[in-house]
């Protein structure tokens, strides 16, 4: 059995307002309700595990009665960090089950179908995949001395579903919690095993800001499918 994590945690107080990001509208609906819809959509046959803050529940329970919304999911406790949100959805996948999982960022409604299915492809092979994209800009590193230009041909920009053998990630959230941990790939490699970087989709942004909303009500009005 293929498992898909969706962390949506946050308070989205880059975003501004009262509402957490992941329940700000987008092309007529909860963020959220876009990017659940599109990870079922490109893996139908995969069980998702929805991980909430205990105190957003029940206001997210309240939009899917408003909006008709009744995909399968279950539900989970956000913890203190992203860390200890995953560690609490990965507590509802069986111990000893085989199979993949991904873990999916809440407010990344545009992940294509064909890199969150090649993600799940190649993690039943290497057992720990993550899509990237190329750095487009110049990069500076801040030093005591000022700042000095990194090649940026050097670096990748991180993308979700980042997607692992259930076993392998789960043996990696067993581990006491860093804050060096910022993402799964970082807590597997914690543990010596190498990640396969794979080609992300650039459309596949993070709503966090006003201005990402902005470039995501352009990209949730095309008629295409990304």
């Amino acid at each position: 059995m293929n498992y898909i994590i969706v962390v949506a945690g946050g308070k989205g107080l880059r975003m501004g307002g009262e509402i957490p990001k992941q329940f700000q509208m987008l092309n007529g609906l909860p963020i959220l309700m876009l990017t659940l819809e599109n990870v079922h959509r490109a893996v139908p046959s995969a069980s998702i595990i929805l991980v909430l803050p205990k105190d957003q529940q029940s206001y997210w329970n309240e939009l899917c009665r408003e909006y008709n919304f009744d995909m399968p999911f279950s539900l989970a406790d956000g913890g203190e960090t992203r860390f200890h949100s995953v560690k609490n959805g990965l507590s509802l996948v069986p111990d000893g089950e085989k199979g993949v999982v991904a873990v999916h960022d809440g407010v990344r409604p545009f992940v294509s179908e064909h890199v969150f299915q090649d993600c799940m492809e190649q993690a039943a092979v290497c057992r720990a995949v993550i899509p990237v994209v190329e750095v487009v800009e110049t990069l500076r590193h801040i030093v005591p001395e000022g700042s000095v230009t990194e090649p940026r041909g050097e670096y990748r920009l991180v993308q979700t579903p980042q997607v692992f053998d259930i076993d392998l990630l789960k043996k990696g959230y067993s581990q006491p919690y860093l804050p060096s941990f910022t993402d799964d790939a970082s807590v597997v490699e914690a543990m010596g095993y190498p990640v396969k970087l794979i080609l992300g989709n650039r459309e596949n942004i993070k709503i966090t800001t006003p201005f990402d909303k902005i470039i995501g009500e352009v990209l949730a009005s095309q008629v295409c499918s990304i």
